[in-house]
């Protein structure tokens, strides 16, 4: 038997996830929790779990703060983080602070049921072709809790290094010169900041940068 548990504070998503849930296999069941605090609550008293299905967008305690304290207190149970925020920044981060998948809510139920089999395999799921975002004062961003490490937003030392060269207003030529690097280098560098937060060009990094509060 196949035992999950469903973090998500939304009964109607929760309901239509046991759902689907019941698709993978003959015998399964499903514990629910509509909060971080519930969710450790029931792994306290039974850590007989398969997989933990974590929203991101949690009351109290946000999905990123449960999901440190599950690897912490329950290391050997997966978690996968099932949410509609999933711009490139998040994956990486919560794919960082040690979730075993990352699934978009936009998903239909079989391709749900084709990321968790990967996840219910021992593998990392990512999903594929993450789209970069239309930047603009509607685009719905996650907010941080205390600032994020330029490494959980999936850069490098180095890319974060340019990326906060970038944030004073620095020319790749410029970057070059304090980073003793060659401007082709930098370039490279540069590139590999767009596409670690999904954007292309300069100005939509530093939106994201910012709005995500990454540590410059």
């Amino acid at each position: 038997m196949l035992k999950f548990l469903i973090v998500e504070d939304h009964a109607l998503v929760r309901e239509g996830l046991v759902r689907v849930l019941h698709q993978l296999d003959s015998e399964v069941s499903v514990v629910e929790a509509a909060s971080g605090d519930q969710a450790l609550a029931a792994l306290g008293r039974d850590e007989d779990v398969d997989l933990v299905l974590l929203d991101l967008a949690l009351p109290g305690m946000d999905g990123f703060a449960c999901l440190d304290l599950l690897r912490q207190r329950h290391p050997s149970i997966p978690v996968a983080i099932l949410s509609a925020f999933d711009d490139p920044p998040t994956v990486n981060r919560v794919l960082a602070n040690g979730a075993s998948g990352f699934i978009p809510k936009a998903y239909s139920g079989e391709d749900l049921i084709k990321a968790l089999r990967v996840v219910l395999a021992g593998h990392i799921f990512r999903p594929d072709g993450t789209a970069a975002p239309v930047l603009g004062d509607e685009t719905p961003v996650l907010p941080s809790t205390g600032g994020v490490s330029p490494e959980e937003c999936g850069l490098t030392e180095r890319q974060g290094q340019v990326l906060g060269l970038m944030a004073k207003g620095k020319s790749n030529r410029e970057i070059a010169q304090q980073l003793g690097l060659s401007e082709g280098t930098v370039k490279i560098h540069v590139t590999g900041v767009f596409k670690a937060l999904g954007v292309s060009s300069r100005t939509q990094a530093l939106v994201m940068a910012a709005r995500y509060g990454i540590r410059l």
